[in-house]
């Protein structure tokens, strides 16, 4: 294969590409938006941190020589997403999504309580947070939006112990005492614990899959009985899409 791929990352499947494409000898460039992203990868593997329009995606691939490009970034970082379609159209290359299946509680969890919502617009403009006493484990950069329910409902969150993750919580209105900071993965014992700490009513999650946690909080409720709303993932028409590992080395080659 004549030039690189561009491995868009900062999840913990594209550490797993990363390394499969790296064992196969392919010539590897990834790009992610945080330092604390880069500590996913390998020492030796080439890695740009920050963030990039459309403009310098174009850039970056004409630097790089970049040939392929496979999509693993976040299943809710929509714009990035997009901006790479569109870059890879623009320079006529293939464009691969990967993107883990959608958890699928099996039959001894009870599925009665969860709601299933197609986007935060949907949620904040119904009436479901109202009252109540609310965790959000939706990450830090949703939380902004929330503001505005401060004073109709006890909210609560869950951030990653990061610098600006808190600042942006507290921006949004959340009080420290309202805040944990907390990398994943949480044990059942340990989401257990916080949800009877916090006497939550109500929880907010996206459909991230089990090693965003979902399978836990799906079995918490279940075991609380409280209420799981989780926000789908974000609907993009992607050129090809995959949910198999094996699958991205081959078109890779």
């Amino acid at each position: 294969m004549a030039g690189k791929v561009w491995l868009i990352g900062g999840t913990s499947d594209s550490k797993i590409i990363a390394d499969m494409l790296m064992k196969a000898d392919i010539p590897l460039v990834l790009s992610v938006t945080s330092s604390t992203a880069r500590t996913l990868y390998s020492a030796g593997a080439e890695v740009l941190v920050g963030t990039m329009d459309s403009s310098a995606m174009k850039t970056f691939c004409v630097q790089n020589a970049i040939a392929t490009v496979i999509d693993a970034s976040h299943p809710y970082a929509t714009a990035v997403s997009r901006q790479a379609i569109a870059t890879a159209t623009q320079l006529n290359l293939p464009y691969l999504r990967y993107e883990r299946n959608n958890f699928k509680p099996d039959s001894t969890v009870d599925k009665q309580s969860v709601i299933e919502l197609d986007s935060f617009e949907d949620l904040l403009a119904g009436n479901y947070l109202r009252g109540q006493r609310v965790f959000l484990t939706v990450g830090c950069k949703i939380l902004p939006q929330f503001q505005s329910w401060q004073n109709r409902a006890t909210l609560y969150a869950r951030v990653l112990p990061k610098v600006a993750s808190l600042s942006t919580a507290l921006a949004a209105g959340f009080t420290s005492d309202h805040l944990i900071a907390i990398r994943p993965p949480i044990s059942i014992e340990m989401e257990t614990a916080l949800w009877h700490q916090w006497q939550i009513s109500l929880v907010v999650t996206k459909a991230s899959g089990a090693p965003g946690g979902e399978d836990i909080k799906y079995q918490v409720a279940a075991n609380l009985g409280i209420p799981l709303i989780v926000v789908k993932r974000p609907q993009i028409c992607y050129p090809q899409q995959t949910s198999n590992l094996s699958e991205i080395v081959a078109f890779c080659l």
